[in-house]
């Protein structure tokens, strides 16, 4: 394998060129290559210099070496990323022996660091975008990276873009355009005032010096530059410098050299076929396939091959063909040995409901092969949630695999306490943020974790449930203060363990929380202070924990990173400081360095290309993941990027199609792929759609069938996993509390829920179950009716009796104003809700106008109490009526404010609706203060105060037809038959006992454990 002699005598081609094929190891056979040429000695590999595509594969090479070595004393060979390239990786790859006058070879700026690229680029575009918020702007910014990295890879100048004729395009293209003179203006020279350069244009520059270096003094060593497809114009540059070099080689990955020429010829138009980037590339290396050869390996490598591959190479080579040439698929199919061959045991394929389904699937597959000593696994597949999905199923074993993909930094622990804690200030200590913030595993706030634990717990109780409070420290004090005084609070025991904490959190804060927003350094390192102050605890008084591990290393490495790139940007340029931290973190991931199984791994298409394992997954393939989407470019439509000069769309679903095409021809395959994702129906990816079609016109039904059930067994495991043997559905609760411990006090509105539902009074009322207020509760109909029943409530009171006064619309929309204050927090729902309220007070004004002259007084909220005799003592009715007018005739009328829809006529007729009627009785009895006995039965109204199209409408409880002494007569018997029945031992508080009559709204649902035992019952 010698690299002399680039052409021969007659002109023709450089036998320089090698392909190892898929069904090959790509790294060990090129491994094994080397050996064999240059290990005849320790040091026979030392002088030979091996490009690779990424530092990834550098360090497999190296595995590969030592693995090959067993344990033999031996000197690598020097490895160089040609895809992460600087300046040491060029200067050793020239050549260590530089002469003096070449030492300036390779002096370039430095790359721009990335953030400092897109905080300057945000900045550009906020002087044009005034009203863009921090986020958009770095959005943006990342974009128009994308978009700088792109055409600098391709070498295109940005002048050209008045190549792109603005007028022929429409206004959001033109102003595109028009943005994008932050590029071509105002970019190149903030560049040249920070001395920098963009990584692709760097890249670009150092490779275009090796080459050019090269191509003046060849080295005296070999090089051999092994697995790129030369997708970046410069790398094939240096490739086919390499391939002109005198003892130079260059080993390409999976050359498909048996495919016709017709179909060869189509695949040089066909971006998106699998062998486009090679055949562009032996293009740019001058010579064809037929001068391409096969890497020789000793006779020993044998071991790394496997007999079913090259028939598995055949089918995707003709399942992937272009599309122009497809009908070959019906002139010439694949005879019954070679798919015989290609669809061995090793070939595996399973469909899966759902990718919790596929994890569990491929979790398995795992789990088994650890079952064989020695025995690896890889999983491939872009689809990142399914590699999380497989991490976390594998935890079930214990077995932790090492995910290329890493750990997003925003989600490890220090980075997720780091972004709630600058949330919780951006937001004045809004109930979520505050919550999320004081419950996160690394809040202890210098004191131990469980004290921290219960004074959050009180301050939740306290504070941060129902509406939400003012912002800041102030607004919280302010909350603990009334509910303090609250007697249907948490009581003053619990808002004294909040306001502890409140007071801690106040002296840990307060540089955060006052003044104007700081320069970047300045804020980073305050957030950073609290953050540690946070985390600190009696036993790591300085918060180190904060920074401890791979993760913290990493968060800490982004802080000073993101603190030099700050000090660019004018402190009041990028608002929003939270979502800004949260958008310049979003690329970046923790890898763990330890820990990981050693025969098992996850990896994007990128990371497994020149990675080899006895088992490979190829998971998510489906259309959307497997190729990806083309991601939408915000600055140029598909035609202006064609005209610019930019890679169409195709070329990376080329590049996806080849990684696919090469593990598709691993040694043992298994295919895997979910029928839904999202809930939604998923296609299958194109590849496996051609592959279908080439076997459906090969093989019979049942025979296909077949194969794609082969690894059905993989899938009943996985879906008994979690399926427990027997599924038994609980009974309706029926709970028999003894006598003494049943309640022998409820109020009118308790009575309903006692008729309708009486495990709701089992569970509030002997368990002491309250529910508990939403967090940060946005305003409902319940503050809505507690509003308008204050206002009410307030007016009456301050004319209980005679003519209304003049200005009295004016005087009940002043209160009106006054309530209101306390929706400042939820402006949206005010504006909303306001114009419905003066339209209610119109009407009530004029109706209340109308009805003072039969009325002597009015009073409101008034309390009211009786005691029945019941088999197990007495009992005690307790209510507040909204309202209740003493008329001048003698006669007594209860009014019942609703806002929302009233009860139907027949619920209150026939009793399960009581509370107008109780209210009767007890107003019959004499039971509200200051107020007689009625002779004669009051009057029961619902007034619905709705704001609407009939702002007030007034109706009899029970509709004219039902007089209400019929009706107070009715709930004095059944409230009586209501307490002696559950005077009874015997009789269970049971749950829904009647489903026509169930309460609308059930806050106790859940524990009565309804939806499971109702579904039971309705199949029974």
């Amino acid at each position: 394998m010698t690299g002399t002699g680039k052409r021969a005598a007659d002109g023709g081609p450089a036998r320089s060129v090698y392909t190892i094929p898929p069904q090959r190891d790509f790294v060990t056979a090129l491994a094994r290559g080397l050996l064999d040429r240059f290990g005849s000695a320790p040091e026979g590999l030392a002088p030979v210099l091996v490009l690779l595509p990424t530092r990834r594969a550098c360090r497999t090479l190296r595995e590969a070496f030592l693995r090959l070595s067993g344990g033999a004393p031996l000197l690598l060979p020097r490895m160089r990323p040609i895809g992460d390239v600087d300046e040491d990786d060029l200067a050793l790859s020239a050549g260590e022996d530089l002469p003096p006058e070449d030492g300036a070879l390779f002096e370039t700026p430095p790359a721009i660091p990335e953030l400092k690229r897109l905080l300057l680029l945000a900045r550009l575009i906020l002087e044009r975008e005034r009203d863009a918020s921090a986020e958009q702007a770095v959005l943006l910014a990342q974009a128009l990276a994308r978009l700088l990295d792109q055409a600098q890879t391709e070498r295109l100048s940005f002048d050209r873009l008045a190549e792109l004729a603005p007028e022929e395009l429409s206004v959001h293209w033109q102003e595109s355009l028009d943005f994008l003179k932050i590029v071509t203006e105002a970019w190149p020279a903030v560049l040249e005032d920070n001395a920098a350069m963009d990584p692709a244009a760097r890249r670009n520059l150092l490779l275009e010096r090796l080459e050019r270096r090269w191509a003046e003094a060849a080295p005296d060593h070999p090089v051999i530059a092994a697995g790129s497809t030369g997708s970046i114009p410069a790398t094939a540059d240096l490739l086919a410098r390499v391939a002109a070099l005198p003892d130079g080689q260059v080993v390409l990955p999976g050359l498909d050299r048996h495919l016709d020429e017709e179909s060869w010829a189509a695949v040089e138009a066909d971006e998106g076929h699998p062998q486009f980037g090679l055949a562009r590339l032996l293009q740019r290396l001058e010579i064809g396939r037929e001068d391409v050869q096969d890497w020789p390996e000793p006779a020993a490598a044998d071991s790394v091959r496997c007999e079913a591959t090259p028939a598995r190479v055949r089918l995707v080579a003709e399942a992937l063909r272009p599309a122009g040439t497809t009908e070959a698929w019906a002139r010439r199919p694949l005879d019954g040995d070679t798919l015989a061959a290609a669809l061995g045991p090793d070939l595996g394929r399973v469909v899966c409901r759902d990718p919790g389904e596929e994890a569990r699937v491929i979790a398995l597959a795992f789990r088994r092969t650890l079952d064989t000593p020695g025995k690896t696994a890889t999983l491939v597949t872009p689809d990142r949630d399914l590699g999380r999905r497989v991490a976390a199923e594998m935890q079930r074993w214990g077995v932790t695999v090492d995910d290329s993909a890493g750990v997003p930094l925003a989600a490890t622990p220090p980075a997720s306490f780091l972004l709630l804690l600058a949330r919780a200030v951006e937001d004045g200590l809004a109930p979520t943020g505050l919550l999320a913030l004081l419950k996160h595993p690394l809040c202890a706030a210098g004191q131990p974790l469980a004290d921290t634990r219960r004074q959050a717990r009180a301050l939740e109780r306290a504070a941060l449930r129902g509406p939400r409070p003012e912002a800041g420290i102030a607004g919280l004090r302010r909350r603990l203060a009334a509910a303090r005084d609250d007697r249907f609070g948490p009581g003053p025991a619990v808002c004294d363990v909040a306001a502890a904490l409140v007071d801690r959190l106040d002296g840990l804060l307060a540089p955060l929380l006052a003044g104007e927003p700081p320069a970047m350094p300045d804020y980073l390192r305050a957030l950073c202070s609290a953050a540690a102050t946070l985390a600190a605890t009696p036993d790591d008084p300085a918060g180190r924990r904060l920074w401890a591990g791979d993760a913290g290393e990493a968060l800490a490495g982004f802080i000073d990173e993101l603190a030099d790139a700050g000090a660019v940007v004018a402190p009041d340029a990028l608002h929003d400081r939270a979502a800004l931290l949260a958008t310049l973190m979003l690329g970046r991931v923790v890898r763990p360095r330890y820990g990981a199984h050693p025969r098992l791994a996850i990896q994007g298409p990128l990371e497994a290309r020149l990675h080899h394992a006895d088992l490979t997954i190829l998971g998510g393939l489906n259309e959307g993941a497997w190729p990806p989407e083309a991601p939408v470019d915000p600055w140029m439509s598909r035609p202006m990027r064609q005209r610019f000069g930019l890679p169409s769309p195709e070329r990376r679903t080329g590049l996806s199609a080849h990684d696919f095409a090469q593990a598709f021809c691993a040694p043992e395959v298994l295919v895997t792929r979910s029928e839904k994702v999202g809930g939604s129906p998923a296609v299958a990816s194109r590849w496996l759609q051609r592959l279908d079609t080439v076997l459906e016109g090969a093989l019979d039904a049942r025979t296909l069938e077949g194969i794609r059930s082969r690894d059905g067994a993989l899938v009943a495991l996985a879906r008994q996993l979690d399926r427990p043997a027997r599924v038994e559905s609980c009974a309706r609760p029926q709970p028999r509390p003894p006598v003494a411990d049943r309640p022998r006090k409820l109020s009118v509105t308790q009575i309903e829920r006692w008729l309708r539902d009486p495990y709701t009074i089992y569970a509030r009322h002997i368990l002491r179950l309250k529910p508990l207020d939403d967090i940060d509760a946005d305003p409902g109909a319940l503050e809505r009716g507690i509003i308008l029943h204050d206002v009410f409530e307030a007016f009456v009171r301050d004319h209980p009796a005679g003519p209304l006064p003049p200005d009295a619309l004016p005087k009940l929309l002043a209160l009106g104003r006054a309530r209101f204050i306390d929706l400042a927090h939820a402006p949206g729902v005010a504006a909303l809700w306001w114009p419905r309220f003066e339209r209610a007070a119109e009407a009530f004004v004029a109706r209340e106008a109308v009805r003072r002259a039969a009325i002597r007084s009015s009073h409101v909220e008034v309390d009211g109490r009786i005691e029945i005799a019941a088999p197990g003592g007495p009992f005690t009715l307790t209510g507040k009526a909204d309202r209740i007018d003493l008329k001048r005739d003698g006669g007594a009328e209860i009014l019942d404010y609703k806002t929302g829809s009233l009860p139907k006529v027949r619920d209150v007729a026939s009793g399960f609706n009581p509370q107008l009627a109780l209210e009767g009785l007890m107003l019959r009895r004499g039971g509200f203060a200051d107020l007689p006995a009625a002779a004669d039965a009051a009057d029961l109204t619902y007034w619905q105060v709705s704001g609407g199209r009939t702002p007030l409408d007034i109706r009899p409880a029970a509709g004219r037809e039902v007089p209400a002494a019929d009706l107070i007569d009715g709930a004095e018997t059944g409230l009586a038959r209501l307490v002696a029945a559950y005077d009874d031992p015997g009789r269970a508080y049971a749950a829904r006992p009647a489903s026509a009559y169930a309460l609308a709204y059930n806050d106790y649902e859940h524990l009565a454990r309804i939806r499971e035992w109702a579904l039971a019952e309705a199949g029974d």
